[in-house]
């Protein structure tokens, strides 16, 4: 028989002892999960390996920059700090897209409603997260704890410390694993009986490089997502509140392997981003690329996401997707807001709520993960077609004069909560009407000219 969640008053006091909740990771989902959690009443152990990134000196790990959208939007307002993090995000209206030649082209993500991303730093989130959580008495911060095993039946944990030679051992009614692509606690639901895994590195990789500012400036427009498709490879910018771009060059290890000396990385950008050249500096550029080596790209799919009524996972380490849907983040938040919808639920034990989540969220987080493929492609190549700019600017028609009927894919992923699978049976269903458009428009121009020649 699975333990009741107890009911918890708005203010946080519980008719029943709290249930002690063990998150593992301390990063975007795991701290956004915490807060949820300890809002509800629940007591919230926060175990994070790394030390706390408000006091280090250098945070490692990926520091690509996020962009914000709907689902986490909605999910930050829910904890009340979406307007905090958008006083100092910088709005992203559209893709900016350079060529070969340096010539620029604007595709706007929605002219009829001038929704837009917002360009947002994983620190600075992180942080404000920490430091929202730390207003709760019930969450109990534990950095520089690495969990070593984890026996998910009995909800035991062993960490390991810094200095110290024996494992800490403790113990959870609820083990919510936020711990990211390569999770230790979805490592452990491997060995389960019914747990399907797969993962996927890609042969591309991603290397971050920096626009600096200029006189305290930015050096290109900061309201949009920079982008230089190059067919099999491309180069992406967001905007830093430093006045600053992250740049993240995403090309096949192949590629970049081919560039081993300072005179091949200056005449391979010579050759396909001569525009971006003057702006990075060559110097400057020529430090970045090769103090470290290109990072390797993972995508991971598995079911389910819980383990009776002990465990379950969020995030990456349920569902890590490629960057180039900037929907990673946001998805993982919104884990958590369908994550605490479910416990709130009236009378539901921990096992139907777990159980309920995976069936709720999986072929939703499948779909995205694909979605995140596809648009690497659409981003690198499809974007400097004539085909996609022409679908683009028919769908922008449609959706201006039907906004509730004809919503774009992209549309849909980013500034709606539609369920991603759903995003997806859309475009289907107006790819379809589109190409039987096109076949009625030209039988009816062939039949015309019939009529016209007889």
């Amino acid at each position: 028989m699975t333990e009741k969640i107890p009911m918890s008053s708005g203010n946080g006091s519980n008719t029943a002892a709290p249930l002690k909740v063990a998150v593992i990771g301390a990063g975007l989902v795991g701290s956004l999960a915490s807060l949820n959690l300890a809002r509800h009443g629940y007591d919230v152990h926060l175990y994070e390996y790394r030390e706390d990134i408000r006091t280090a000196e250098l945070v490692q790990g990926r520091s690509i920059n996020l962009a914000l959208s709907q689902r986490g939007r909605k999910a930050l307002a829910q904890v009340g700090l979406e307007n905090e993090i958008l006083s100092t995000a910088i709005p992203m209206r559209g893709r900016m897209l350079h060529d070969i030649r340096g010539r620029k082209t604007v595709v706007v993500y929605d002219p009829c409603t001038n929704q837009c991303l917002y360009s947002v730093g994983r620190k600075q989130l992180n942080e404000i997260l920490l430091n929202a959580c730390e207003r709760f008495p019930n969450i109990h911060y534990h950095f520089e704890h690495k969990l070593s095993s984890i026996n998910l039946n009995e909800g035991t944990m062993e960490f390991k410390q810094p200095y110290v030679k024996e494992l800490l051992q403790d113990t959870a009614d609820l083990i919510v694993g936020c711990d990211g692509a390569f999770s230790t606690v979805r490592q452990q639901m491997v060995k389960s009986s019914g747990f399907n895994y797969t993962q996927e590195y890609i042969e591309h990789g991603y290397l971050e490089l920096c626009i600096p500012a200029k006189n305290g400036n930015f050096q290109m427009l900061e309201n949009y997502l920079h982008i230089w498709p190059r067919n099999m490879f491309m180069m992406i910018a967001l905007p830093n509140q430093d006045k600053s771009f992250t740049v993240t060059l995403s090309m096949p290890f192949k590629i970049f392997d081919t560039i081993k000396t300072p005179e091949d990385l200056i005449m391979f950008f010579k050759r396909y981003y001569m525009d971006a050249l003057p702006l990075i500096g060559e110097e400057l550029l020529i430090k970045d690329f090769f103090k470290s080596k290109p990072q390797y790209l993972i995508s991971v799919k598995c079911y389910p996401y819980h383990c009776g009524s002990k465990a379950i996972i969020l995030g990456d380490a349920a569902h890590a997707m490629v960057p180039y849907y900037g929907q990673g983040m946001n998805a993982g938040m919104e884990d958590c807001t369908l994550l605490m919808s479910i416990l709130n639920q009236p009378n539901i034990s921990i096992g139907e709520a777990l159980e309920k989540f995976t069936e709720s969220r999986w072929e939703d987080a499948h779909a995205i993960c694909g979605l995140a493929m596809y648009n690497y492609v659409e981003m690198r190549d499809l974007t400097k077609r004539f085909s996609f700019l022409l679908r683009k600017w028919f769908d922008n028609l449609l959706f201006k004069f039907f906004p509730t009927f004809w919503v774009p894919l992209y549309n849909s992923v980013s500034f709606t909560s539609m369920p991603y699978s759903m995003c997806i049976a859309n475009r289907k269903w107006q790819d379809k009407v589109i190409k039987n458009f096109f076949i009625f428009g030209i039988l009816a121009i062939f039949i015309g000219l019939l009529f016209m020649l007889s």
